[in-house]
């Protein structure tokens, strides 16, 4: 086991004479779960210090596209015409983010996703009241904020619960207007921020409870004392490759990560355990496999293996799709497409990121399959059987929506290239340290370690496993709010 996968060892209190500085509460990192931490515990009357190691906060959240997965009856929701109700919610996300998705946190985002809504909005994060075409696209337009961002008009989802789209994308799609207003209200309520801090390892007193934090300014060592407790919110360890390797190797295979450079290391991760928290669904990520991001006509193609087979209905979400192309179809796919889905380069998509190479091409299904070294009779024969359906809108084998059912019938044929040697696959891991929906860090056994809150990437969270976008900075603030108010009401 490497330095960079080994549990940091938490400094005793016997071992320390003086503290450099004392508070109630510290947050590590200052990304939007830090953020909604710290608001909440200074805002309850809790002295908060923010540790962040970077120039200034933000870290992955800013460089995102703000969009944050939120319903039940929100106002933006409501604005454009769609009923949503905290039940329906609850029953798609405990469906998607499974299998053995965390049913209490789920609950209780779900009850209280509309009065988050109101939270973000009050502390001046801004949406626009438009709804953007699900045919068109899944992400903002000027003056739409509201799109679907999962698989819930999807098959079985759409069977599980009421569909309703629920990506709420900040105004201009900028994460960094969010955190900049996220940021501002941590200091607004009273935290303050120290950056440039790396912090190392957590300290314990005789009873295992944590009581602060071992950090490092310009190559010396702060000591910090936390009266009342530690949030750990220093995001996931996508960029900890020996983490990668240890927990998760087969997403190594994937070529980009989704996580701010320098970030993400698994640090707050590594403290936990080192304090006896227990780290779960480490082999867990959002792999996403965006074929039909910028050209939604993509999804009237049919996906297929090797073996000329189709595996998934084509219109489940894109970190569906990823996760069961690497880890189903050992990341060996291709999309069939006609003449008229075709677009080399989606219009306006960053060409590095969103352009796919092209297998083979051909006029008939059987010159296509020999093109690409499939049995004979495979691909051809799905063809038929799929453009004979579609012909009718139906789809008996994977039930995708009428809407996207079309015959590809528009020769040339073409197979694009979704292997993932060859494709962009995006990823950041949903792994993490267990807690309860208030935050508290769990160990093995299911017991509290005391003084430890943990939030946003750096925990375990509501996607345990299936992921829906939008649901990670949903996770974030949601989550980094609870932990801020449970450590800010501890016992000193």
């Amino acid at each position: 086991m490497s330095d960079a996968t080994r549990a940091a060892t938490p400094r005793h209190i016997r071992e320390i004479d003086r503290f450099d500085l004392e508070t109630d509460v510290v947050v590590i990192g200052f990304g939007s779960a830090g953020a909604c931490a710290a608001t909440e515990a200074a805002g309850a009357g809790a002295e908060t210090v923010i540790l962040e190691r970077g120039w200034r906060g933000g870290g992955t959240s800013a460089e995102s596209t703000g969009q944050i997965y939120m319903g039940g009856g929100t106002p933006l929701q409501k604005a454009c015409g769609f009923e949503d109700t905290p039940d329906e919610m609850h029953k798609y996300l405990v469906a998607s983010c499974g299998p053995g998705a965390d049913e209490a946190k789920i609950r209780l985002y779900s009850d209280r996703s509309v009065e988050h809504y109101h939270w973000l909005t009050g502390h001046g994060v801004p949406f626009d009241m438009g709804f953007v075409d699900y045919q068109v696209s899944t992400m903002p337009e000027p003056g739409k904020s509201l799109s679907y961002t999962g698989s819930e008009r999807a098959w079985p989802y759409r069977e599980i619960a009421v569909p309703a789209p629920r990506g709420h994308t900040v105004q201009n799609a900028s994460g960094e207007v969010m955190m900049q207003r996220l940021m501002q209200a941590a200091q607004d309520a009273g935290a303050t921020v120290q950056n440039g801090t790396q912090s190392e390892t957590l300290v314990i007193d005789d009873d295992g409870r944590v009581a602060g934090v071992v950090a490092r300014v310009d190559e010396r060592e702060q000591l910090v004392r936390a009266r009342r407790g530690v949030v750990i919110t220093t995001g996931g360890f996508v960029h900890n490759h020996d983490m990668m390797r240890w927990y998760a190797p087969d997403l190594l295979r994937c070529g980009r990560a989704i996580a701010a450079e320098g970030g993400d290391d698994g640090a707050g991760i590594r403290m936990g355990i080192g304090a006896g928290g227990a780290a779960i669904r480490m082999d867990a990520a959002c792999i996403v496999l965006g074929f039909a991001y910028g050209n939604r006509k993509n999804i009237h193609g049919i996906l297929v293996n090797t073996r000329g087979q189709r595996y998934v209905n084509e219109d489940v979400y894109q970190s569906n799709h990823g996760e069961i192309a690497l880890k189903k179809q050992d990341g060996q796919v291709y999309l069939i497409v006609d003449d008229s889905i075709y677009e080399p380069v989606p219009t306006g998509m960053d060409e590095e990121i969103f352009t796919y190479n092209v297998a083979a091409v051909a006029n008939t299904g059987e010159e296509l399959e020999r093109e690409l070294g499939m049995p004979e009779n495979s691909l051809s024969h799905t063809l038929a059987v799929y453009n004979e359906h579609a012909a009718r809108g139906e789809d008996p084998l994977f039930h995708k929506e009428r809407c996207w059912l079309r015959a590809l019938d528009k020769p040339p044929l073409a197979a694009i290239d979704l292997r993932v040697d060859n494709a962009p696959y995006s990823l950041f891991t949903l792994g993490g340290l267990r807690t309860q929906p208030t935050g508290e860090v769990l160990d093995t056994d299911g017991e509290v370690v005391a003084g430890l809150w943990a939030a946003g990437r750096s925990a375990s969270g509501i996607p345990a496993q299936g992921y829906n976008s939008g649901l990670s900075l949903a996770d974030c603030t949601f989550s980094g709010r609870m932990a801020g108010i449970s450590a800010s009401g501890a016992d000193g």
